[in-house]
């Protein structure tokens, strides 16, 4: 399963609201190769579930993930920061081994 914090779902509702997408679009969470330390986080909408989706509700907000990114993300939880030490949407990830300074990418 992969949760939501609070902050994490306003911030996604706001960027929903602001590209006028309606309720069939969810986050689409995944894990593709790069970045300083092997793995790198991305995030996007989309409106289309694809076969092997897993998929998760969590305070409201649709999560779907491929399962290869699954397997990376089991158990994360999406926190946002809007603070003095950088803004932008974070991975607590129990999988991972070691993550870059920027909080992007990371290994297991």
């Amino acid at each position: 399963m992969v949760t939501i914090t609070d902050k994490a779902k306003q911030k996604v509702e706001e960027l929903m609201s602001e590209a006028s997408l309606d309720s069939s679009y969810f986050l689409r969470v995944s894990v593709k190769g790069g970045g300083c330390s092997g793995l790198s986080y991305n995030m996007d909408f989309d409106n289309e579930s694809q076969t092997g989706d897993q998929a998760f509700e969590d305070k409201g907000v649709k999560i779907v993930l491929d399962m290869k990114s699954f397997l990376y993300l089991a158990g994360t939880e999406l926190d946002f920061s809007d603070g003095l030490n950088g803004k932008g949407f974070n991975f607590i990830n129990p999988n991972a081994s070691r993550t870059c300074g920027c909080g992007e990418s990371f290994s297991v």
